[in-house]
């Protein structure tokens, strides 16, 4: 290509290439001749060069030799090289570069030009890369023009006053004064610019709410004149005059209403008047009604207004456009709680965007769905949202089986609806439900006593139908193993009686046993309903004995635990086996043994798998038999010592403490601090264990909101000279209400014994809005000291 070509060559010869290989020797070789032009000095082709070297930067190669120049183009008296050098300070520079400074200056004295095309460059420059530095120089410069005859100037002006409060938000009492001056302007892009100042003004400086709220009748008429306004061609977008300004005044209002009545009064029948009156079939329409609902909620505004806002919301959900659906679904999501009855109304639309083919959409009519769930609709509203979930997306499984569990368990008709709801959440997707849902179904059948043979006739034909999903195989087998003598019987009245044999259950529970899906918890309840079987039948107990007995070899380590203290029930204490695994008492929800999936507290939920203790009764058989079923328990042949009758703390005299079969249940107290608490989320910090080089925190997070949380994630950093290593959390949903935790364990190695410190970002999503937050560690909890949380 030879040299000093122009602009529109370049780009055709670079286009051109075949290979990038050959597009960087292009580059490279036009850069090399841009270098000779800029050495040359003024010989009326550097502006050409510049703009060529721009164009480089815009493909993305190195440019940086070309500031210099933009600093010397600016100083230019011409025109034509003043706009590229302008134009190139805003590609090539940012506040964060020395040279940018240099044009401070040029800026100064561009801004004072007689020419309104210069001091325009000047000003756009300014509100694009204008540092705090340089927006302290030039402030007064740009206040002045403010005041400017000359729209064209003002207009950029107020633009630029926009910028120099962001950056020195302590400038923003200087330009007070002039914006209110600007609203009786009558050129739109004035009054467009007028509005973002005050706007910009009111969120930095809330001390001038008062001072703008007595303009909101002047915005009231301007926005009222645009409402009312004949067909201009100048502003009209779709049949709608300006929409831009109207979006910018609604947000103005907003602003200016909130816990305000009487600027809240004064715009009620403006924003009735927006309502009733713009068309919603184009888009620009749309926008307009979204932020006058925005605004209608957001400030003290009548109830019949509030309805008329939810009314357009619902009409926004039949609209084809997606994303119209999408903000609709977000707005009514944060409204439903203080106008529900008003959100009913649009149920059933909200019901159908659930078959929508957008992943987003389907996630927000979910969110909606299962906030406008009650007592009264809990019926028809559980019978979508069962349809829904048995074609939801994978990765809304979760959050739907969440919803639904406690929409049941709040507003649930009767025992016998809320067990078959929740049975048919486990059959459809097992196992993508939370960790305690096996434990609280297993609660609530145990509370329905009336309920025995139903529950356990219908759990037996789900798991002879289908093992692979876990969660619903670990509530059949216990049920099976508690209430299988209910099962062999054969008489229920609720559901078709169905004859099942002795043979047929065992069969069963060993499919389970050797099943390759089973986990190892799954075959743990399998084996325990095994066992406890042995007391409900009469003629399979020597296959019993021969299924338990398999499993002492196992190479799992609990399964094999089990499987030899269920041998020994069977061999040396067989005149105990009935008493121990009889039927496990009802749990109560509120006990301290049941915690509901609240894994607060120090006394953890018995695993249900497992048979229950040997009660005080049991104390009655001769002591030589009760040391036989310690000696299986601990080991040991000290023989037992008289006992006074039985009181809060039971002692003994004896050397091994025989009694306490649970090796103490006063564990050492764990100080837990709270270093997080904002937006229903709570997160606390937990040491489990530490030593002189490494401490291991578990953190602890719970939902008090009246939404569930998710995508909750941690993330940690510590210094260089600590490793690091974060443990996989129990999950990314916390359930609303207290009713679950997420928890997730860190392990800190500290070989240089540095003061510990940790950083700790936490991001999660509540009701659609996303939060990131960050918290500084300072200390952790041990037996002596107190965490120190300095919020970030």
């Amino acid at each position: 290509m030879p040299s000093s070509v122009r602009l529109q060559e370049m780009i055709r010869v670079i286009r051109s290439a075949r290979t990038q290989g050959e597009e960087r020797g292009i580059i490279q070789r036009e850069c090399a001749d841009i270098r000779a032009q800029f050495r040359q000095g003024d010989n009326g082709e550097r502006s050409h060069s510049l703009a060529k070297l721009l164009y480089v930067h815009m493909l993305g190669y190195p440019a940086h030799f070309g500031q210099m120049e933009c600093v010397r183009l600016i100083a230019s008296t011409r025109y034509s090289e003043k706009r590229i050098g302008y134009l190139g300070a805003m590609m090539l520079l940012d506040e964060n570069q020395d040279a940018s400074l240099l044009i401070t200056n040029s800026i100064k004295n561009d801004l004072s030009h007689n020419s309104q095309y210069v001091q325009s460059l000047a000003l756009c420059t300014l509100a694009c890369m204008g540092s705090a530095e340089m927006c302290r120089d030039l402030a007064p410069e740009i206040e002045r023009l403010l005041r400017a005859s000359n729209s064209y100037i003002k207009k950029k002006a107020t633009l630029c006053a926009v910028h120099i409060i962001r950056k020195v938000p302590e400038l923003a009492e200087l330009f007070t004064p002039s914006a209110r001056s600007l609203l009786s302007e009558k050129n739109h892009g004035v009054l467009h610019g007028a509005v973002v100042l005050i706007t910009e003004l009111c969120e930095h400086n809330p001390g001038t709410l008062d001072q703008f709220r007595k303009a909101v009748p002047e915005l009231v008429q301007i926005m009222k004149g645009l409402v009312t306004s004949s067909y201009s061609p100048e502003h009209n977008v779709a049949g709608i005059s300006d929409p831009f300004l109207q979006v910018r005044i609604l947000r103005l209002l907003r602003i200016l209403g909130h816990n305000n009545d009487t600027a809240s009064d004064a715009m009620n029948d403006l924003l009735a008047q927006v309502a009733t009156n713009t068309d919603s079939s184009k888009t620009a329409g749309s926008a307009v009604l979204y932020e006058t609902v925005l605004t209608i909620m957001d400030i003290n505004s009548e109830s019949g207004l509030r309805v008329l806002a939810v009314n357009i919301l619902g009409r926004f959900l039949l609209n084809n456009d997606r994303n119209i659906r999408y903000i609709s679904m977000t707005s009514l999501q944060k409204i439903v709680q203080t106008d529900h009855n008003a959100v009913q109304r649009h149920r059933g639309t909200i019901v159908d965007c659930l078959k929508d083919q957008d992943t987003s959409v389907k996630r927000r009519a979910l969110e909606l769905s299962l906030a406008l769930v009650s007592a009264v609709n809990i019926r028809s509203m559980m019978k979508e949202l069962l349809i829904f979930l048995s074609t939801c997306p994978p990765e809304l499984r979760s959050h739907t089986t969440s919803g639904i569990f406690n929409a049941a368990e709040r507003y649930s008709p009767s025992k016998r609806w809320h067990i078959d709801t929740i049975l048919h959440v486990l059959t459809t997707a097992g196992g993508d439900v939370r960790d305690e849902t096996v434990p609280n179904l297993i609660q609530l059948i145990t509370t329905a006593s009336e309920l025995h043979c139903y529950t356990v006739h219908k759990l037996y034909r789900a798991l002879v139908k289908d093992i692979s999903q876990q969660s619903l195989v670990q509530v059949a087998c216990w049920c099976i193993g508690e209430y299988g003598d209910l099962l062999l019987k054969g008489e229920c009245e609720e559901i078709e009686p169905v004859q099942v044999t002795e043979d047929d259950v065992l069969d069963a529970l060993e499919t389970v046993l050797q099943s390759h899906m089973s986990s190892p918890a799954t075959r743990g309840f399998a084996l325990t309903a095994t066992m406890k079987l042995s007391t409900r039948i009469t003629d399979n107990v020597d296959r019993i004995r021969s299924i338990v007995s398999i499993y002492g070899s196992c190479i799992d380590l609990e399964l094999q635990q089990r499987a030899v203290e269920y041998n020994a029930l069977f061999k040396k204490y067989d005149h105990m086996r009935a008493a121990v695994l009889e039927r496990m008492p009802v749990m109560d929800k509120n006990s301290p043994g049941h915690t509901n999936g609240d894994t607060s507290g120090e006394i953890k939920e018995p695993d249900p798998s497992k048979p229950k203790p040997v009660e005080a009764g049991l104390l009655s058989e001769p002591a030589s038999q009760v040391c036989d079923l310690l000696d299986l328990l601990d080991g040991t042949d000290t023989p037992l010592q008289p006992s006074p009758a039985p009181t809060s703390n039971p002692t003994t005299t004896s050397s091994a403490d025989l009694l306490d079969l649970l090796g103490g249940l006063e564990p050492t107290p764990v100080l837990t601090e709270t270093v997080y608490e904002k937006n229903g989320l709570s997160l606390k910090i937990q040491c489990d264990k530490q030593t002189e080089t490494e401490v291991t925190v578990t953190l602890i997070g719970s939902n008090s909101a009246q939404n569930d949380i998710t995508n909750f994630t941690l993330q940690a950093a510590v210094p260089k000279s600590v490793q690091l290593q974060m443990k996989a959390p129990s999950g990314n949903v916390i359930p609303a209400h207290g009713l679950g935790q997420v928890t997730q364990t860190v392990v800190l190695n500290n070989p240089n014994k540095v003061s510990l410190k940790m950083r700790i970002r936490v991001s999660f999503s509540n009701q659609g809005a996303v939060h990131q937050d960050t918290v500084q560690i300072d200390s952790f909890p041990t037996q002596a000291s107190q965490t120190s949380v300095s919020p970030l």
